[in-house]
């Protein structure tokens, strides 16, 4: 595992509502995530795991602290240059798959990459050699309604892929699948990981975390005794 941090977070605060009426959705939180490295944050339902996931992706602000991607602190960034860095270096995968309901699977992919620098013209040729990946060649003119829980989760991962970001955060990605399903798609994620990817994934999934770099666990909004160990091969 390299040593240099791709994620950096110092300091970071969020608080929701104003007045009297505020919840303290994390307190302090700093943590330091290495390229290439395979990270999991735990902890029970409601205690801030993805908030802090949703800020690190820049898909919400922080009331307090900062946020370095690659060295750029994204809490200073505008929302048109916060879209752009999202649509280059950050891959989202979320619990309910999130795909659009009339789009094809290669559709679905090929949708992600219009805000991302791939020529149009060789978009569905990447598009096809992402479902290829995921095992899905067969399924590209398929509907998610079509389509199974645990594909529809691999058209997802395909989707996260688009524009090569080195970066993957996945919210529960098997949280909404049965074990088959979910068995499947953790091994396009591990395979995943092993071409050099860093990953970061909210999970209530033991198995997984125990194959985890580090693991975060977050109580009460809280960074709980930060966990580092040689991955299980």
């Amino acid at each position: 595992m390299a040593n240099k941090s791709i994620i950096k977070v110092e300091k970071l605060e969020k608080i929701y509502g104003k007045g009297t009426v505020k919840t303290h959705a994390l307190r302090n939180i700093s943590i330091s995530i290495p390229k290439g490295s395979f990270s999991c944050l735990i902890g029970k339902s409601g205690h801030g795991k993805s908030t802090l996931l949703n800020l690190i992706g820049g898909l919400d602000r922080p009331t307090d602290g900062k946020i370095y991607i690659e060295g750029i602190d994204i809490t200073k960034l505008n929302n048109s240059q916060l879209a752009e860095l999202r649509a280059e270096k950050i891959g989202f995968v979320f619990q309910f798959f999130n795909l659009l309901p009339n789009l094809t699977a290669l559709e679905n992919i090929q949708a992600s990459m219009m805000w991302g620098k791939t020529p149009k013209n060789d978009q569905s040729t990447k598009a096809r050699e992402l479902l290829d990946m995921v095992g899905l060649s067969d399924k590209a003119n398929s509907k998610p309604s079509e389509l199974s829980g645990g594909q529809q989760q691999r058209v997802s991962i395909a989707r996260a892929l688009a524009n090569d970001p080195s970066i993957l955060l996945m919210d529960e990605p098997t949280g909404n699948l049965d074990s088959e399903s979910e068995e499947e798609v953790l091994k396009h994620i591990f395979n995943i990981h092993k071409s050099g990817k860093t990953i970061v994934i909210v999970t209530h999934n033991n198995e997984l975390a125990k194959k985890a770099d580090l693991l975060f666990e977050i109580r009460d909004g809280k960074l709980n005794n930060p966990k580092s160990k040689t991955r299980t091969k």
